[in-house]
């Protein structure tokens, strides 16, 4: 609709009432694009898993999941590395926080993004570190003109998306910018999304704890979110009428070019209607009877530990069985005083070999993987349908596209999966793969989640054997 048109027109008239409508339904936002229902109830996993056998669940039928948690900068690899391989490898420095999960940890070397690496397109390390890390392909150099590639998790969800209420989530414990240019020339949309459903297309993060929470369960307190969310549900359900209505009405107008892009977003309208049936099913709204987050919280180790205990919720009420999580994005310059490092960590990062600068980033890389520590322990103390832990019915990347921070390296990167796979995976192990793309476990992953017909994936070569 033109601008002019938004001068003449009256309250009271059709055309007024549209745009206020049109008006309304950018404002709701995430709302409309990311709906928030029940999740599925334990009989309702076991049905799903006897009609499709091995897609996305264990050999006792509970779900299984994957996440994929991506950490800034690179890590010091002296103090990452463990000394050698094998079960009952001895923990580096940075990774002694595991000890008490070890027994479900995967310490994996040798993987590699060489996608990521300069090449002919000189800076912007941190940009190809976070856009390469679950795509495994080169990005175009643009601050306009993005291109990158569908992502790992978002091609699980197209596959086991429709066994939750919600196929994926994408949480960030960051700002979130998807426009401009934010390192050397490369879009911001690259440093601060990990997942993407097309080349085109990142799944923007949430970074509200509350706001993501209620998605999920619906606002309100304890015992009162089941009728809210029916509440919602109805209320989406009037605004998706509206909005297939007016596009119908608006096809009729376009040119080939604009019919296309009126096409790409119909097929998000699409998804949030399936997503409305599925939840219009027989069964109530799972309350994980637990008070909502307050909002953003007053340090950066308490949003942490807050998107950390979203996500295990998430997956322990089979909200959904594929997130991503970005902790904070490629050449975040975040001070970390609380722990006696005043500096940005990004500045750090670049230590030329100063032995002080080294041992904060150690510290840093330390502080993170305690944070992701213990939210394994969580994992691993909740029971799952099966009587196993969450733990052991997920596979948990944890990693980062840089592999040294100060030489911004992008091979042997530093990534641990923890979890058992629900069973399928070997644990407890330090294995190096000498130079294979990280793509490579991607498809081994891709494989136990019941994707079918994945014979590639980014720069893959082949499954990664031996995990």
């Amino acid at each position: 609709m033109k601008t002019k048109n938004a001068a003449v027109e009256k309250p009271g008239s059709q055309g007024f009432a549209s745009l206020s409508r049109r008006r309304f339904l950018r404002g709701l936002g995430a709302s409309v694009a990311l709906p928030a229902f029940a999740s599925l109830l334990p009989a309702r996993l076991l049905a799903a898993a006897a009609t499709e056998p091995g897609l996305a669940t264990t050999t006792t039928g509970a779900p299984l999941r994957s996440a994929f948690v991506y950490f800034p900068n690179g890590a010091i690899p002296a103090a990452w590395w463990p000394t050698s391989e094998g079960l009952d490898f001895p923990l580096s420095r940075t990774l002694q926080p595991l000890a008490a999960n070890q027994k479900l940890v995967q310490v994996i070397g040798g993987l590699d993004h060489l996608n990521a690496t300069a090449g002919m397109d000189g800076g912007g390390d941190h940009a190809r570190a976070s856009g390469t890390f679950l795509t495994g392909v080169r990005m175009k150099k643009s601050a306009t003109d993005i291109h990158a590639g569908l992502s790992i998790d978002q091609a699980m969800a197209r596959q086991v998306g429709h066994l939750t209420p919600f196929p994926s989530l994408e949480l960030t414990c960051d700002a979130g910018r998807n426009t401009g240019a934010c390192d050397s020339g490369y879009s911001c949309a690259y440093q601060y999304n990990l997942a993407w459903s097309s080349p085109t297309t990142p799944m923007t993060p949430e970074a509200n704890p509350r706001q993501v929470f209620e998605r999920l369960f619906g606002a309100g307190t304890p015992g009162e979110r089941a009728q809210n969310a029916q509440r919602r549900r109805r209320e989406e359900r009037s605004i998706l009428d509206f909005v297939l209505q007016d596009a119908h009405t608006m096809q009729q107008r376009l040119d080939g070019r604009d019919r296309d892009k009126l096409d790409q977003y119909l097929t998000g309208v699409r998804e949030l209607e399936t997503r409305i049936q599925m939840a219009e099913q027989p069964g109530e709204v799972k309350d994980p009877m637990i008070a909502a987050p307050a909002g953003f919280p007053a340090n950066y180790e308490q949003h942490v530990q807050l998107m950390y205990d979203i996500l295990l919720v998430a997956f322990q009420t089979d909200s959904t069985r594929v997130a991503t999580m970005l902790l904070a994005h490629d050449g975040s310059n975040r001070s970390f005083a609380a722990i006696g490092v005043p500096e940005g960590h990004h500045d750090l990062s670049h230590h030329e070999g100063n032995p002080d600068k080294i041992e904060k980033i150690t510290e840093i890389d330390q502080w993170y993987v305690q944070q992701f520590a213990k939210f394994l322990d969580k994992m691993a103390a909740t029971k799952d349908v099966d009587g196993q832990s969450l733990l052991h019915n997920s596979m948990i990347i944890y990693g980062g596209g840089n592999a040294d921070g100060n030489r911004h390296t992008h091979v042997n990167l530093p990534i641990l999966l923890a979890g058992a796979g629900g069973g399928t995976l070997t644990p407890g192990r330090f294995v190096q793969h000498g130079g294979k793309p990280a793509t490579n476990l991607f498809l081994s992953m891709a494989d136990r989640m019941g994707l079918k017909n994945l014979e590639r994936f980014g720069d893959s070569t082949a499954r990664l054997a031996n995990v």
